[in-house]
C-alpha cells in the first residue's frame, strides 16, 4: 500500500498520521510505503522557482538555499529578525510561484481562485483536470515511478486540512487517469469532519472507493485482505527524509490519545462530531517514546494530543529529563502548582499550549470551558515561574460574547502579559453539526456542499465583522499585546514557537561543542 500526505500544510515535521497506519501495517506484517508529497512537492517547487523580476522576489530567489538551510540550523532561531527574514523570502519565491497560476500559495495555504475545497464540484473539477495543478510536474513523475516500481494495491491519501484538498483531489484524477484498477482510499482529519456531518451524502463515487473516518488503521487492515491483531503498534517513520524538514532538527510528532478527555466545550467539532476518547497507557507512552528516540534523535517532541492527560503529565513530571517536548494541556489545578510545574519543565517541557479562549467568566461557563479565571492566573503565574513558554488560545465571537467580555479577554491578558509568551486569535465558527445550532439563527456560512461551519445571527449583533475590527483597532494594538504577537514566527506559528522558548537550541549548541 502507498500512503500519501499531500501539499499543503506545515514541513516542518512528518506527518503523524501516515506514520501511525504505518506502524499499525507493518505491526500486522503488511507492507506499505510513505510519501510525504507535501514536504517534497513544496521543496520541488522551490527548486523550479526561476528568477523574479521584482525587487524582493530577486534577492530571495539569490538566497533561497540559504535560507533554506539555515531553517534547519539552530543558529537561526536565536535571532528572530533573521528568522522572519528568512521564512518571509522562501515564503515570497512560493507566493510567486502561485501567482503563475493564479493561486494563492504560502508555507502554510493554498486557495485557488477558480477552485473551491468547500465544493465537492470543484474537488471533482480539479482531479478531472489534474495537469492544472501547480503540483503536477511533480506529482505525476513521482506516483508513476513509485506504482511502477512497488506497484500497490491500494492508495491512500490522508487529507486533514482544507488546504490540502484541491492538490489530494488532482493527485487522486491523476492516479484515476493512469491506473484505473487501483484502490483509492481517502482518509484523515477533513474527511472524518465530513463524515459526521448529519446530511453527508457521497459526491466522490467512482472517484474515491473508499472514505474513512477516524483513525482508519483496521479498515486499511481489512481492504488489505488482513485480520487486525488488535495491539498498539508505535509510529514508523521509516521511508520520510526526517533530515529534511523545515526545522533546527527532527521533530518528532506522537499522540498519545485521540478525542479529547473532556470533551465538554460547545465550541469544539470533537464534541460536535462525537469523536471518542482512547488514550495508551502513560507507561506505554513513555516506552515507546524512549523507542523512539533512540531511533530517530530528534530535538523536540511535539505531542498532538488534543490534551495531553493528567496522568501523562504526571507520569512525565515524575520521569528524568531525557528529551524537549510541548503541546497541548488542559488548564487545571496541578498546573498551577509550581513545584509541579518544575517537575515538568526538568523533564524536558519547554511549551505548553493552553485554551482559554476568554478572559472573561460568564463565557466561559457558557460554552462549558470548565475552568476558573482565578486558577487560569495561578497557572500563568506557576508556568512562567518554572520557565515554562506559553502559547495561549483566545476564541472571540461566541454566542454569548459582546464587546464587553472581548475587552475583559483583553484585560487579562494584558494583566498577565509577563507570563503569556505567545498568542493565537481565532474569531468563533458554529460547526455545522454542532447541537447548538438549533439554539440559533443560522445562515449558510458558505454556499459550498462540503462547508464545516455554518453562520448565524449573533444574539447581541457582536458579527465577525465587529469581532474583525475589535481585533484590529483595540486588541492587537494595545502595547501589551503588540510584542506577544510579534513574536510568533510567521506561517509556522506553534510548530517553531518552541525554539524561540531558548533551552532546546542552547542544549544543542552545548553538545554540540562538547
Amino acid at each position: 500500500m502507498l500512503l500519501i500526505y499531500p501539499p499543503v500544510a506545515k514541513a516542518c515535521e512528518p506527518p503523524a498520521g501516515i506514520a501511525h497506519l504505518a506502524g499499525a501495517l507493518r505491526g500486522n506484517g503488511l507492507p506499505c510505503t510513505l510519501l510525504d508529497a507535501n514536504l517534497e512537492g513544496l521543496l520541488f517547487l522551490l527548486a523550479a522557482a526561476g528568477q523574479p523580476n521584482d525587487t524582493w522576489g530577486k534577492r530571495a530567489y539569490r538566497g533561497l538555499e540559504a535560507n533554506l538551510e539555515a531553517l534547519r540550523n539552530g543558529q537561526l532561531y536565536t535571532k528572530q529578525d533573521r528568522y522572519q527574514r528568512a521564512v518571509a523570502d522562501v515564503n515570497r519565491m512560493l507566493e510567486l510561484s502561485g501567482l503563475k497560476k493564479n493561486i494563492t500559495l504560502s508555507l502554510a495555504n493554498y486557495q485557488d481562485t477558480a477552485l473551491s475545497p468547500l465544493r465537492s464540484r470543484d474537488l471533482i473539477r480539479a482531479a478531472e483536470h489534474p495537469g492544472q495543478n501547480i503540483f503536477y510536474a511533480y506529482f505525476a513523475k513521482r506516483l508513476e515511478g513509485l506504482l511502477s516500481e512497488d506497484r500497490p494495491g491500494l492508495l491512500g491519501f490522508s487529507l486533514n486540512y482544507l488546504s490540502q484538498a484541491i492538490a489530494t483531489f488532482a493527485m487522486i484524477g491523476f492516479v484515476k487517469q493512469i491506473a484505473p484498477e487501483l484502490t483509492v482510499v481517502l482518509g484523515g482529519g477533513l474527511v472524518t469532519s465530513w463524515l459526521s456531518n448529519p446530511g453527508w451524502k457521497n459526491p466522490f463515487n467512482g472517484l474515491v472507493d473508499h472514505l474513512v473516518a477516524g483513525p482508519g488503521a483496521d479498515t486499511l487492515i481489512r481492504l488489505m485482505g488482513a485480520q487486525d491483531d488488535l495491539e498498539h503498534h508505535r509510529p514508523d517513520f521509516d521511508d520520510l527524509a526526517l533530515d529534511n524538514y523545515l526545522s533546527p532538527g527532527f521533530i518528532l510528532p506522537y499522540s498519545a490519545s485521540s478525542g479529547c478527555y473532556w470533551n465538554k466545550c460547545s465550541f469544539c467539532p470533537e464534541k460536535a462530531e462525537k469523536n471518542s476518547y482512547t488514550a495508551t497507557s502513560p507507561d506505554r507512552v513513555l516506552t515507546e517514546i524512549d523507542f523512539l528516540i533512540r531511533q530517530t534523535g530528534p530535538v523536540l517532541l511535539h505531542f498532538l494530543d488534543n490534551a495531553i492527560s493528567p496522568a501523562l503529565l504526571k507520569a512525565l513530571a515524575a520521569g528524568p529529563e531525557s528529551f524537549s517536548w510541548y503541546g497541548f494541556a488542559r488548564i487545571q489545578p496541578a498546573l498551577a502548582d509550581v513545584d509541579f510545574c518544575r517537575a515538568l519543565r526538568r523533564s524536558g517541557c519547554v511549551m505548553l499550549k493552553l485554551g482559554l479562549e476568554s478572559g472573561n467568566q460568564d463565557v466561559l461557563d457558557s460554552i462549558h470551558k470548565g475552568i476558573e479565571l482565578g486558577l487560569v492566573a495561578d497557572v500563568l503565574a506557576a508556568l512562567k515561574s518554572a520557565g515554562i513558554s506559553t502559547y495561549v488560545y483566545l476564541l472571540f465571537g461566541t454566542p454569548s460574547e459582546t464587546v464587553v467580555e472581548a475587552r475583559q479577554t483583553l484585560d487579562f491578558i494584558v494583566r498577565h502579559a509577563e507570563a503569556v509568551t505567545f498568542l493565537n486569535l481565532a474569531i468563533f465558527n458554529m460547526p455545522v453539526c454542532s447541537p447548538e445550532a438549533d439554539m440559533l439563527d443560522i445562515t449558510r456560512f458558505s454556499e459550498g456542499d462540503l462547508s464545516l461551519y455554518t453562520d448565524f445571527a449573533h444574539p447581541h449583533g457582536w458579527d465577525r465583522q465587529a469581532v474583525r475590527r475589535f481585533l484590529d483597532r483595540e486588541f492587537k494594538r494595545h502595547p501589551a499585546v503588540t510584542p506577544i504577537l510579534r513574536r510568533d514566527p510567521p506561517h509556522f506559528t506553534s510548530n517553531h514557537a518552541p525554539f524561540f522558548a531558548g533551552r532546546i537550541l542552547q542544549m544543542e549548541n552545548v553538545e554540540s561543542k562538547m
